[in-house]
């Protein structure tokens, strides 16, 4: 039975634990895909209508994807054929709301549509966090409970001290003008969950790129691709920077708009590229929580390069109006079992629904 929230009259679905373990086995409840994306925005500091809770700010460009000659041998998913495959591309800003804060330690995001021959396509949804902090659903809810937007004060320097005595991560200090945060609450929730820390540690440490093209991004879950005689393998994926990773110095002042400029002027110059690289599980590696990392003595292939080409004028249509999905997938990739990437299947449509409806073909498999 739905009830109503009185904190902010709005209905609150059903979030029963049935609700939710049907929604992990692949069976999307909507009632609680919608709630996912209504507790991301209620912690934000000032949603914005019809666009995206989080991930709010972005910027789209064209590209092109250009399969390695090795890919085709390990997936038969027809961007990885060799040929070349056009690419759409929106990397953003981690947090929600329309003040841009470039300058910030914050998680950037890296989307991207690989445009399939038949009209369809397959997407690969990727952030500067190398691991997610939470494992399914239920705790997903647990951690909105306790990271919540609340003033952000500046920690004195003995009680940053007493933190590293305890083999705890200090506070960071307020960035100017930042009144409030949901980082204290995270890092709480930290203290209690070890299973969050990682990825929780990392969001506070991540710091702020140069560029958009000079950081690293990870799809976190783990797929299962098929070769074509057949054999199917647990992957991960991530994107680097042809570039390189480089960073801003952590000790200047924070700027608030320059990762656009900077982007366009980039490939004003010249191309930006990305190498799509491929990470293949063995046995006893964690195939479904995505906050546990693979040991980093894994085989990893180069599947491709991608080539930024430059920033598109219709903004509206190259990037704002885009339905990504990560469980959007060419037929030789399949989604693993992964509770969190499961529960992004409703979620993102329930966030395509709330902000108007965008343009979007799903190929029925994907929909299952």
């Amino acid at each position: 039975m739905n009830s109503i929230d009185n904190a902010n009259g709005t209905e609150r679905p059903d979030c029963t634990p049935s609700a939710v373990r049907a929604m992990e086995r692949g069976m999307v409840d909507p009632s609680v895909a919608k709630q996912l994306v209504e507790v991301i925005i209620k912690n934000l500091p000032a949603p914005v209508p019809g666009q995206r809770p989080v991930h709010t700010l972005g910027i789209g460009v064209k590209g092109k994807f250009v399969a390695s000659n090795v890919a085709r041998t390990y997936c038969t998913a027809e961007h990885f054929n060799g040929k070349p495959v056009d690419a759409s591309v929106r990397f953003s800003n981690g947090l929600g709301g329309p003040e841009r804060h470039d300058g910030w330690s914050d998680v950037r995001g890296m989307a991207t549509r690989f445009h399939l021959s038949d009209g369809t396509a397959s997407d690969l949804i990727a952030t500067t966090l190398a691991e997610f902090f939470v494992r399914n659903v239920e705790e997903f809810f647990g951690f909105s409970e306790v990271a919540t937007l609340a003033p952000y004060q500046r920690e004195t320097w003995w009680s940053k001290l007493g933190d590293l005595l305890q083999l705890k991560v200090p506070r960071r200090n307020p960035y100017p003008s930042e009144k409030k945060s949901v980082d204290a609450g995270a890092l709480h929730y930290a203290d209690q969950h070890r299973f969050a820390q990682l990825g929780i540690f990392q969001v506070g440490l991540i710091g702020a790129p140069v560029s958009y093209a000079r950081a690293a991004y990870h799809a976190v879950h783990t797929f299962w691709v098929t070769a074509p005689n057949g054999v199917r393998r647990p992957v991960r994926f991530s994107w680097q920077p042809v570039a390189g990773v480089c960073n801003t110095d952590p000790l200047a002042a924070p700027r608030d708009d320059y990762l656009r400029a900077e982007l366009r002027d980039r490939l004003r110059r010249w191309p930006a590229r990305f190498m799509l690289m491929m990470t293949i599980g063995e046995a006893g590696d964690e195939l479904n929580d995505p906050t546990k990392p693979w040991p980093g003595t894994r085989i990893r292939i180069a599947m491709g390069t991608l080539t930024l080409i430059e920033v598109a004028e219709d903004q509206e249509k190259a990037g704002e109006r885009i339905s990504f999905n990560p469980n959007r997938l060419a037929p030789g990739i399949e989604p693993s079992e992964d509770p969190i990437l499961k529960a992004r299947l409703g979620a993102y449509e329930a966030s395509r629904e709330m902000r108007g409806g965008c343009p979007f073909k799903w190929r029925p498999d994907d929909a299952k």
